[in-house]
């Protein structure tokens, strides 16, 4: 099973990703995680995208892609992944759809946790009390900075996904428990 969470900053992507991590032994596959390792390791992709990086360019979309390309195919990746960060762009959605057709797959879902964006500053102040400011991002200012991209770049993959008829969405407005089982019906 092959799935992507969107939601705005703080709707609770991250803790979802975990917990169907845990409970359905899908991999999340994040696109940073996955730039700084393929750098880290020196693979081929790597080395490119760390020559791109270095003179302060974007990583191209067929790097990432061939990254995730390249992940998917791993064993531990068999059940399938949740894609984190990536596709952000209506442009990248097409790249993923071609890249999973030509290994035969597909994306099996893709899932939105919608918010109330006001609440969203109660919580990622919440948070940051909890955490003792742990996470930098963790702040108003970056907050509307972080939707505002987010309604720039990510909110138009919605009505895409929607017209491939694999957008369902949850209320992330609800407890974290309640949100997993909404998910969890979603999944089957």
């Amino acid at each position: 099973m092959n799935i992507i969470l969107f939601g705005a900053p703080g709707a609770g992507k991250g803790t979802q990703a975990k917990r169907l991590v845990t409970g359905r032994g899908l991999v999340q596959l994040s696109s940073g995680d996955m730039l700084r390792s393929a750098i880290a390791a020196g693979t081929d992709l790597g080395l490119r995208a760390k020559e791109i990086m270095d003179r302060g360019d974007l990583v191209s979309d067929d790097i990432i892609v061939g990254m995730i390309a390249a992940r998917i195919d791993d064993d531990d990746c068999a059940n399938g992944v949740i894609l984190d960060g990536f596709p952000r762009t209506v442009a990248q959605a097409h790249a993923l759809d071609e890249m999973l057709d030509s290994k035969g797959l597909a994306l099996d879902c893709v899932i939105e946790i919608k918010v109330d964006e006001a609440a969203l500053f109660a919580r990622i102040e919440n948070r940051a009390a909890e955490t003792g400011g742990a996470r930098g991002d963790d702040n108003v200012d970056t907050l509307r900075k972080r939707l505002a991209v987010y309604h720039e770049n990510t909110a138009p993959l919605l009505p895409y996904y929607a017209d491939k008829g694999v957008l369902k969405t949850v209320d992330g407005m609800n407890s974290i428990d309640e949100a997993a089982s909404q998910i969890d019906r979603i999944l089957g």
